[in-house]
């Protein structure tokens, strides 16, 4: 009995010593930063957990930094991180340079369009409690998750993608490419050192490299709404991309 109180102890005291770090990597979200911001401020207070989000701007030519800048005001530094960089470099590095940034032992790592939604966040950190996971993957493909507001045509190509990459590098995972996840830290450094991948195929790939290197993954139920504000950013080139990404996973995993 001693020695469970003093496990359960033990538990609840890196619980506390627990920070979760928001990465934010943003490219024209002028109207969805401050929406976004205010529910993960909102969801961290409500659950108790300690955070920080950090924002990775890309150069916005809509303002989005000018925006960053009067949440950093309002929020305040020790919340608000902003880490711009001069131009549009990519997703996979965005979330190097945020890490580099991050003084949290876990990161989250989410799109800034509101497609996400805070609510799930403390979900994700009991699952991860629960299993003791190192990743935990929001998942729009079993439960009760879905997506909603996409056409047809949007719908069909996320799921093709999501049963090519199934059938072709069984991951072990429901939802691939979707980029609404916990890691721990240390856990994602390794990852990023070992992706190769660019776009869309990054996030999939850090799956693929994660089941091989032996690390476990949970996965909680999420409901991806389409962007509120803004033109989303998958296009012909991004779809073309992700398959010559997907072949070059397929013949060097």
């Amino acid at each position: 009995t001693f020695k469970m109180t003093t496990q359960k102890l033990q538990s609840e005291d890196s619980r506390l010593n627990d920070r979760y770090s928001v990465l934010l990597p943003t490219y024209n979200e002028r109207d969805n930063l401050p929406i976004i911001v205010w529910l993960l401020v909102k969801c961290f207070t409500e659950s108790g957990y300690d955070y920080e989000i950090v924002i990775i701007d890309d150069g916005s030519p809509d303002g989005t930094l000018e925006v960053a800048k009067q949440l950093e005001k309002i929020y305040g530094s020790d919340k608000i991180l902003l880490r711009p960089r001069p131009k549009k470099l990519g997703l996979g590095t965005a979330y190097v340079h945020g890490m580099q940034h991050a003084t949290g032992n876990f990161i989250i790592i989410m799109d800034a369009d509101l497609s996400h939604h805070p609510k799930f966040i403390p979900e994700f950190i009991r699952k991860r409690e629960m299993g003791n996971y190192d990743i935990v993957s929001g998942t729009r493909y079993t439960g009760n998750g879905g997506v909603h507001g996409w056409d047809l045509k949007r719908k069909l190509i996320s799921r093709g993608a999501n049963f090519i990459t199934q059938v072709l590098l069984r991951p072990g995972a429901s939802d691939l490419t979707g980029s609404f996840r916990l890691y721990r830290k240390d856990i994602l450094q390794k990852l990023v050192e070992k992706c190769v991948s660019k776009g869309y195929v990054f996030q999939m790939e850090m799956i693929v490299r994660a089941r091989q290197l032996g690390f476990t993954i949970g996965e909680v139920p999420i409901t991806f709404v389409d962007r509120v504000y803004g033109e989303s950013k998958l296009g012909g080139n991004e779809i073309v991309s992700f398959l010559k990404g997907l072949l070059t996973l397929f013949t060097t995993v």
